[in-house]
């Protein structure tokens, strides 16, 4: 164990003693006292954990990537029958990505039916993996996926290993999913993901957690705009006037896009792709323009959408004509009174080890959002603490295991016992 992490944990015992002695009534006592068992068994995996991340980073494993999803699945299968789980792969939809998901059930014998989701693809190419050359840094570990979401994975199994060595079986199933697209939208595995969903009591998404001591209780939905402009080609010294330029309209359509973000709201309208013109001495007859809309309510998915089919149906350049086309990738996962109640049980939980666990909300997009539409209850945000997902930086900070891993194992206990309870 990292010499931060026993400071941490040392004081996090000097103050539950304190507070047990001093100043807590005997429920609140009982509340706020850490499982030792769970606890040295929680600990006692963070070599093999490290060992396994760094496993699984070393494989390119991007969407797609039938071949190094396959070993990344591999991997996680070994670790998931050693802990007692049926495995099975899922193959995606004939018109989805390549990769196949990975299903482990765990059967226990109480009533609780939990269903824990990560992902296993990157956003990276093959060959990023030697290009990047993970590392460790102290405690923590960069490399392609290392925090988003390999991290997650890795988390989840060292809760489960720690409940197989404390010999906790009060639950009657414990699935993982293992999806292999969720960067490009989950379309090899939203269907897989809904139906898991609907026949589970509780749904526990392991994408990273938010430095410092944060959970997630709402996620932006993410959507991708795609405008397509139809001109008119001219010579451009000759008779310039008479072509429709599509990239200038474009252009114009591209501000004016911008224009619909709303700061109150979070919504955020990003043009990220404004391609056209091919030739220097030729008006451009065609452009395309990609944006990607998040936002936190499905009525400002309507808002911007209807917008933009305002924009394509009145150009500024008459004689071009504009197509526009929006595709939710991940509708919004709004916040409500089932993710608060289980924000507060886990701030119930966090306190076991003198922690302050708080919850926030994020503009990216996760699986949760799928998980929770058929009204099942759901949290966020469980996996290793970790940051600059998507980029060189990625990275997972293992002084954060051991306390995301208990909580995982202590939510699962008590989910497990009784999904009901808050």
């Amino acid at each position: 164990m990292a010499s931060d992490e026993r400071h941490w944990f040392a004081a996090a015992t000097i103050s539950v003693a304190m507070l047990a002695a001093c100043c807590l009534s005997a429920p609140a006592q009982a509340a706020a006292k850490v499982q030792p068992e769970l606890l040295n068994a929680v600990k006692a995996c963070d070599r093999d954990s490290r060992s396994l991340l760094e496993r699984l980073v070393a494989i390119d494993s991007g969407t797609g990537d039938a071949e190094g999803l396959r070993a990344v699945g591999q991997l996680y299968a070994v670790e998931l029958k050693a802990v007692g789980a049926s495995v099975k792969m899922v193959a995606p939809p004939p018109s989805a990505p390549a990769g196949d998901n990975v299903v482990a059930t765990l059967s226990g014998s109480g009533k609780g039916r939990i269903l824990l989701i990560a992902h296993m693809d990157t956003v990276f190419r093959r060959g990023d993996v030697a290009r990047v050359k993970p590392r460790w840094e102290g405690d923590r570990y960069f490399g392609p996926g290392a925090g988003d979401d390999k991290s997650g994975g890795v988390t989840a199994i060292c809760a489960l290993r720690a409940l197989k060595q404390v010999g906790f079986r009060d639950f009657a199933r414990i699935d993982v999913l293992l999806n292999a697209s969720e960067e490009t939208g989950s379309l090899g595995s939203r269907d897989l993901i809904r139906t898991m969903a609907k026949d589970s009591d509780l749904v526990i998404n392991l994408e990273r957690g938010v430095p410092r001591d944060q959970i997630l209780h709402a996620r932006k939905g993410g959507g991708t705009l795609t405008m397509e402009f139809t001109g008119r080609a001219a010579h451009s010294g000759l008779e310039p006037e008479k072509g429709r330029n599509a990239v200038l309209e474009a252009a114009r359509v591209a501000l004016a896009l911008d224009g619909l973000a709303d700061p109150n709201l979070k919504t955020t309208v990003s043009v990220d792709v404004l391609q056209g013109g091919d030739k220097i001495n030729i008006i451009p007859d065609h452009a395309v323009l990609k944006a990607d809309v998040r936002a936190f309510t499905q009525a400002e998915f309507d808002r911007v959408n209807h917008a933009a089919a305002e924009l394509a149906a009145h150009p500024g350049i008459d004689g071009v004509t504009i197509q526009s086309k929006f595709v939710e990738l991940f509708p919004p996962w709004e916040r409500n009174a089932q993710a608060d109640a289980l924000v507060g049980q886990s701030q119930r939980l966090y306190r076991e080890l003198g922690g302050t666990l708080t919850a926030t909300e994020v503009g990216s997009s996760a699986d949760i959002s799928f998980a929770v539409e058929g009204g099942t209850p759901g949290i966020d945000g469980f996996g290793m603490e970790g940051g600059d997902a998507h980029t060189d930086h990625d990275h997972a900070d293992f002084n954060t295991l051991t306390p995301r891993a208990y909580l995982l194992a202590r939510l699962l206990m008590e989910a497990g016992h009784d999904p009901k309870a808050r």
